[in-house]
């Protein structure tokens, strides 16, 4: 399982602020070429709930890319190697690296390439918070009372190519008897009498094993209290596993989970597995993970109103990631960029053009808010800064959406579905894909790949043009021979050199709307159109084929980049950005929002005030910035000590009837007691 801490800026969003997961830059090895493989894992783990502990033993098997002195692996500095023995059950020394959340262990004999070998780790620890995260700030494994999740990305287990190095698996897991296990492969349970051992849990105990025979990327664990509800639906074998509070939305999220499910199956064939486990998950880690047979959400995701967008994305990952996983870290996107226009197209199935529209916007304004590295070298990034997310994620995917324009539709499915049917259960890279898309095409696509991953930024269309009346012979024919009426000559400008794309040109006549495919090479492209009606305007690219820039695009990247540095506590930078945002529209109700939400983390309640009165007299966009600045001065207005005002600014929240993130219920929550700023942790 990895994680798209740039999709949840788009999707996810909570009563204050966008629930950003945005990923602090851990040091790379992106550079080093592999020297290691790991085939298959044996783990035995046992958890302590109550004391977050978990005891540990992997035996694992590697073999030698390349001849080795040293194993290096990567494992969550919160576990303390106690042991490591080699495959002639001999200890070896084991070096803890805390810098990059590694453990080396010397080979004494060495390791020649191609040649394998067994290493035992024993290890234990207390893994609670967030504090010692391989990626840090955030929680990825955490083991409690009510809820404890291993992912594959916490490093709960030495790892090796993280999320390029595919493995078999058999991971035994001891929990309380009164806990579940989720997990990925053919699982299967016994039940554990009361240990009488000193030291040991008096408490029975179940252990829940999970076999993985097909390499893939298990590891994911799930433990923990829930309802399940059950559906073979389709042919699938699904399992939703909320917890008790949410057990009345199970209905239709197994409804969605089987409509999506069975929709990615008529785009891409059949994956890995008809088995997928929807897992509640809880609110401090990711808005949602994927891992073979695994889709979990977030609690606070799980709403009313079904998320269906995060939950395609999650399950389009059993095609793109778990069957076709990337070749190298420059490949990336053929998981994450995939899978997020799966998301995409899943939107247009349901809701129409409109919400692919939507959609493609979002992505617009991903692919472009780090648009400074090419994606074809985003492996020099770290996996998860939000430039490599960004990169991967919304760029790869409006790389698609533009395929799918240039191949068009029947072609595009044609490559998608040959694609993952050739490679599945194997790695693949740019090329394994360009190769097929080619063939469909009928002609070479290196102007379109070179465009789009070896190069940076996107164009600004601009038209110039003028209309001549079509007279003469044209005018003197009967008139049940339609003829053209009218010429549009003009230019289609654009500043980058090297650009090549087909566009849509839209005319809209005194008749029916008109449009042409024309060919843009290099900064001007000239056209001639004829049409039956008078042109009364002349839009390219209307519906959105093309990545390209715009001020709305910048405005929006603005507020993005300032997001992900509110998150990480640069509070200045982001009202940098936030200020860009408004230098582009000093109406954006968004930007004034953003702003009057750093002024109310700094205790600046006038400020912010000003900011949340300016985001209400705005534009509008989003809609949702209206009844949440309400609330906000409703909560400025408590913590300031003026309950009547406040009260006054609750019941306007509730006035615009717009419950987006549950807004009326908050508002309905302080109309009956006074908002309270929680104290700051010492």
């Amino acid at each position: 399982m990895w994680i798209h801490p740039r999709r949840a800026l788009s999707v996810l969003t909570s009563s204050l602020t966008l629930s950003l997961v945005v990923l602090f830059a851990i040091p790379s090895r992106a550079a080093e070429k592999a020297r290691l493989r790991v085939d298959d894992y044996q783990i035995e783990a046992e958890l302590n709930p109550h004391l977050h502990q978990i005891t540990a033993r992997a035996k694992i098997k590697i073999t030698a890319l390349q001849d080795v002195a040293v194993a290096v692996f990567e494992l969550h500095n919160d576990l303390r190697v106690t042991k490591v023995l080699d495959e002639k059950n001999q200890p070896l020394s084991a070096e803890r690296v805390t810098q990059d959340s590694t453990v080396r262990v010397p080979l004494p004999a060495g390791l020649s390439k191609d040649a394998s070998t067994t290493l035992t780790f024993e290890y234990e620890g207390q893994l609670e918070t967030g504090d010692n995260s391989p990626v840090p700030g955030l929680k990825l494994a955490s083991i409690g009372d009510d809820t404890s999740y291993l992912f594959y990305a916490g490093r709960w287990f030495p790892v090796i190519g993280y999320g390029l190095n595919r493995f078999t698996s058999t991971i035994s897991v001891t929990v309380p008897a009164h806990m579940l296990v989720i997990g990925s492969g053919k699982a299967s349970v016994s039940d554990n009498p009361a240990s009488k051992k000193p030291n040991a849990s008096v408490l029975p105990t179940k252990t829940f094993t999970f076999v993985s025979a097909k390499p893939s990327f298990p590891g994911t664990i799930v433990a923990g209290v829930f309802q399940e509800y059950k559906s073979d639906e389709a042919g699938m074998d699904l399992h939703v596993f909320f917890k008790p509070t949410h057990q009345s939305l199970a209905p239709t999220y197994t409804t969605t989970a089987v409509q999506e499910f069975t929709y990615f199956i008529t785009l891409y064939g059949l994956p890995p597995s008809q088995k997928l486990n929807v897992v509640e998950l809880p609110g401090d880690t990711l808005p949602y993970l994927w891992a073979p047979e695994i889709a979990g959400m977030a609690g606070p995701s799980i709403t009313e109103k079904t998320n269906y967008r995060l939950l395609a994305d999650a399950i389009a990952h059993q095609w793109w990631g778990v069957s076709v996983s990337p070749a190298s870290k420059d490949d990336w996107w053929l998981s994450d960029g995939f899978s997020r226009y799966s998301e995409a197209m899943y939107v247009e199935n349901a809701a129409g053009a409109a919400g692919l529209e939507e959609a493609v916007k979002d992505m617009s304004v991903g692919a472009l808010a780090y648009d400074t590295v090419p994606l074809s070298s985003a492996g020099k990034l770290d996996i998860f800064s939000t430039e490599f997310q960004s990169l991967a994620t919304d760029k790869g995917a409006m790389i698609l959406h533009m395929l799918r324009w240039v191949l068009g539709e029947d072609k595009y499915n044609k490559t998608m579905r040959e694609f993952a049917g050739e490679f599945a259960g194997k790695s693949a890279s740019l090329d394994d894909f360009k190769v097929i898309a080619e063939k469909n095409y009928g002609d070479q696509l290196t102007w379109f790949f070179s465009q789009w991953l070896d190069s940076t930024g996107a164009p600004e269309f601009k038209v110039k043009y003028t209309t001549y009346r079509l007279g003469g012979a044209a005018a003197l024919k009967p008139k049940e021979e339609k003829t053209p009426g009218f010429r549009v000559t003009g230019e289609i400008s654009q500043d980058l050199d090297l650009f090549r794309m087909p566009v849509d040109l839209r005319i809209d006549t005194d008749g029916k709307t008109e449009s042409k495919r024309i060919e843009v090479a290099g900064t001007t492209s000239p056209f001639s159109i004829e049409t039956f009606g008078r042109p009364r305007r002349i839009a390219v690219d209307p519906d959105h084929h093309v990545l390209t820039n715009s001020t709305d695009v910048k405005l929006r990247s603005s507020i993005l980049r300032g997001q992900a540095l509110q998150q990480q506590g640069d509070l200045s930078g982001a009202l940098i950005e936030f200020n860009k945002a408004l230098d582009l529209n000093k109406n954006s109700s968004l930007a004034h929002y953003r702003i009057a939400e750093v002024f109310f983390f700094q205790r600046n309640y006038q400020s912010s005030a000003n900011a949340y009165r300016a985001s209400i007299d705005g534009d509008g966009e989003p809609r949702w910035t209206e009844v949440w600045s309400h609330i906000q001065l409703g909560k400025i207005f408590d913590i300031t000590g003026q309950r009547e005002r406040a009260v006054g600014q609750y019941r306007q929240a509730t006035q615009t009837n717009d419950n987006t993130f549950g807004a009326l219920e908050e508002a309905r929550k302080y109309l009956q007691k006074a908002y309270e700023r929680p104290k700051e942790k010492q």
